[in-house]
């Protein structure tokens, strides 16, 4: 097992406890308030629990090597999670979505909203600190299960904010009698309607972020190409050897497989090089990438440039 993948198993700890802490955190103030916004965020913790389980699961088989049965290795597993993931979000949307329409239907009053929102602001940090270790981790090691795990939980973190900017000023309605007039005239019976309002605001939230991490999911799935940027980057290498000897490539192809990238490429030399005088060259080539990309597989295939054999690719691809 990759001792660099192994550690990333740490974070999936990590988003666990994350998960469990809030749990207990928002269903407390939950159950202190009776608001359904800080239900809806409890059970979009819930859900970051399950998804933190299935990354964990999915970070070990990930980091499992190449095998007889797998000889391009396990990372594409982490797009399972990743779409898990996304279809959990959505199903959470929906529960939050129903639970908040029959509240609007039938308001309740909340209680104790100074406690609530003081548990719930600390549940918030929690989640912020821990979001921004495993999108900075998730980027620095190409792995879409910690990145999109820590996007979620940063869009828990701006749904909690939501939340409660609409419970601060249902606490200081409730507090200020002249609030509660202005309400009554606008045929009110208070302030408390904000609470399923915005929670349906954040359901509707939660399912962009479900439908990004599945369409994502499914990029990568279909062996998306690598970024643009990147793509740039392994150009300007083979442009450089191109403008220095005589020699040309082409069939430049790219993909993704989780946290892996792969590559291939033809490189065209003059017929009467040596053999090792055009493994020199490719080893030059794919020394220079890899200085690149920390995790790169790529695949060279020598071609002679005088033979029109070489150039046949081009026709049958249409390029």
């Amino acid at each position: 097992m990759n001792t660099e993948q192994k550690s990333l198993t740490f974070y999936g700890w990590l988003s666990i406890a994350a998960a469990i802490s809030t749990i207990v955190l928002k269903t407390y103030a939950y159950l202190l308030t009776d608001s359904v916004g800080l239900l809806s965020d409890a059970l979009e913790s819930v859900i970051n629990l399950v998804a933190a389980v299935i990354m964990l699961i999915v970070l070990h088989i990930a980091a499992l090597p190449p095998d007889e049965g797998h000889p391009y290795g396990h990372e594409k597993v982490e797009y399972f999670s990743s779409g898990a993931e996304g279809v959990m979000i959505l199903l959470a949307a929906i529960g939050i979505g129903m639970t908040a329409w029959e509240r609007l239907l039938n308001p309740h009053t909340l209680q104790q909203l100074d406690i609530g929102i003081a548990i719930s602001i600390l549940a918030s940090l929690i989640n912020l600190v821990v979001a921004r270790i495993l999108i900075k981790v998730g980027k620095q090691q190409r792995s879409i299960t910690l990145e999109s795990d820590g996007k979620h939980l940063m869009t828990d973190v701006w749904t909690t904010a939501g939340i409660l900017v609409g419970i601060g000023v249902i606490f200081v309605a409730n507090y200020f009698e002249s609030s509660l007039a202005i309400a009554k005239q606008l045929g009110l019976n208070d302030w408390a309607i904000l609470d399923p309002i915005i929670a349906i605001l954040v359901a509707i939230n939660i399912v962009w972020a479900g439908l990004q991490l599945i369409r994502r999911t499914v990029s990568g799935l279909l062996d998306a190409a690598l970024s643009n940027d990147e793509q740039i980057k392994i150009i300007e290498v083979l442009d450089k050897f191109v403008s220095s000897d005589n020699i040309a490539y082409h069939a430049l192809r790219t993909r993704y497989s989780g946290a892996r990238r792969f590559m291939s490429v033809h490189i065209l030399v003059q017929g009467n090089w040596t053999v090792q005088q055009g493994h020199d060259l490719v080893e030059l080539i794919e020394q220079e990438i890899m200085a690149i990309f920390n995790n790169i597989d790529i695949d060279t295939h020598l071609e002679p440039i005088e033979d029109d054999a070489s150039w046949r690719h081009l026709k049958t691809a249409g390029q």
